[in-house]
């Protein structure tokens, strides 16, 4: 597996989903204009310490960064955040409404 591809590929599926450009990504990373653009382009990867800011960024723990069994982390994240606020009768309620979903 070319696992460099992956995480390029990775990198541009969350930030296209988060709905910005790589270049207003960089800046707002600290970092040169270029910088995701490199990176989605398999030319460098980032440091540890620069994963760790991309997911801060995305808002994803880095863990789920590497599960892409998770299409958008960051709104399954706020999705559980709210049920997870609900009263336990409308949360069964929500529950059965994507188990619904989730068997058509």
């Amino acid at each position: 597996m070319d696992y460099t591809k992956w995480f390029a590929e990775r990198l541009s599926q969350l930030r296209l989903d988060k709905g910005v450009s790589a270049r207003e990504m960089s800046l707002s990373l600290g970092q040169s204009a270029s910088y995701i653009n490199k990176i989605e382009n398999r030319r460098s990867l980032p440091s540890m310490n620069g994963f760790f800011y991309i997911c801060e960024y995305l808002e994803i723990e880095p863990k789920d960064f590497f599960d892409m069994s998770i299409k958008s982390p960051k709104k399954n994240m706020e999705l559980i955040n709210a049920v997870s606020r609900l009263p336990a009768g409308k949360a069964e309620h929500v529950w059965m409404i994507i188990k619904d979903l989730a068997d058509r």
